[in-house]
């Protein structure tokens, strides 16, 4: 890994990946690549250090003339493909969207990562090259109470146009590996929090309205099941991918902590109402108001993590607690970001369309 192709690395952990490699390989080169839609933006990179081993290109991932010059001018050996539509609510309403960037886009990466690296690889072979795709735990559908949490050999079952937008591009990574020989590794994720989260996800849009006092959306009953890990414990699985995965292997990751939406949401209620106690002294929970639940809400994702850690020593260093309330206070030293992030005119009319009134009517 000496040069090294991040896309999407303006988004939410493309951009806390890129820190956490700027710390621990300074030597290394990185291309970040990104389009700037609404979910990506240099402010979330605008406190990064000067260094003279990294660059930003603007740029889509379709644009196949834009990733062969990357390729060949900065000689890419390893790519980690961030770049993604990827909020569920969104995919309902515009799923072309999805499948333009999701998979259109992940298979023009394959391709030119594939023509650049195929005569290299007959040469030297596949070992110092890695085309390493980021991917979800949404693709393997929804489990029931008291199912086992989802492994590496779990069926895929994709709900939302998003999810299987991600399936596909998971298919078409693993098809390049077989038919092509392209060295890669796949991490499925489940769902993740931290600084720098789009104010449209779950945790930063519960933190950003209890600390305004707007109201809390829950969908239905508020009884879904994640399992949430924290940006940075992520971000280092991916590095330990990185430098040992196995080629051609899939790894799930996860927390091994499974919570509903409700105990989140008090959760960070609890949370500000420590940090930041209103002027009534009221618990911050007299926000949280139930609407209608989205079409295809899956019920619980769970993953089990015991082949990452069998294989190289990874598990997560953050606990929930810990993790929510180090998030909180980042949002709150962070004023200036929430509302550099919230004044994009698309989010605001996100928010209108999709939680302001929901419950008189569904999307």
């Amino acid at each position: 890994m000496k040069n090294l192709l991040i896309t999407g690395g303006a988004g939410f952990i493309g951009s806390n990946f890129i820190r956490h490699i700027l710390q621990l390989k300074p030597d290394v080169f990185i291309t970040n690549l990104d389009a700037l839609t609404y979910a990506g933006n240099l402010v979330n990179l605008s406190d990064l250090p000067d260094s003279a081993n990294y660059e930003f290109v603007h740029g889509n991932i379709n644009d196949t003339k834009l990733l062969k010059t990357i390729f060949n001018d900065k000689k890419i050996d390893t790519v980690v493909n961030f770049a993604a539509e990827s909020h569920v609510d969104r995919s309902i309403l515009n799923p072309a969207a999805f499948v333009e960037t999701n998979i259109l886009g992940t298979y023009s990466l394959l391709n030119v990562a594939h023509e650049a690296w195929k005569h290299r690889m007959n040469s030297v072979g596949g070992e110092e090259f890695r085309f390493h795709h980021i991917s979800t735990d949404e693709v393997y559908g929804s489990l029931q109470p008291d199912d086992t949490p989802f492994n590496e050999y779990s069926r895929y079952d994709p709900r939302s146009p998003y999810s299987a937008s991600k399936a596909s591009s998971d298919h078409l990574v693993r098809a390049y590996h077989h038919t092509y020989h392209l060295p890669i590794t796949i991490t499925n994720c489940s769902n993740n929090y931290g600084p720098y989260q789009h104010p449209e996800k779950f945790i930063p849009m519960m933190i950003i309205n209890a600390i305004q006092g707007k109201r809390l959306p829950i969908y239905g009953d508020g009884l879904q099941v994640r399992d949430w890990i924290h940006v940075s414990d992520h971000c280092e699985a991916i590095y330990r991918v990185l430098l040992n995965g196995l080629n051609g292997a899939t790894y799930n990751l996860g927390s091994g902590s499974e919570h509903t939406n409700l105990e989140i949401a008090g959760l960070i209620c609890d949370t500000l109402d420590t940090l930041l106690p209103n002027s009534v002294g009221e618990s911050r929970q007299k926000l949280l108001q139930h609407i209608p639940d989205r079409p295809g809400h899956d019920r619980r994702y769970a993953m089990d993590i015991t082949f990452v850690k069998e294989n190289l020593g990874w598990q997560p260093a953050i606990s929930l607690t810990d993790g929510i309330m180090q998030t909180v206070k980042w949002y709150l030293e962070h004023i200036h970001w929430i509302e550099e992030i919230t004044k994009n005119a698309d989010f605001s009319r996100w928010v209108q369309l999709n939680y302001d009134g929901r419950d008189e009517r569904t999307i």
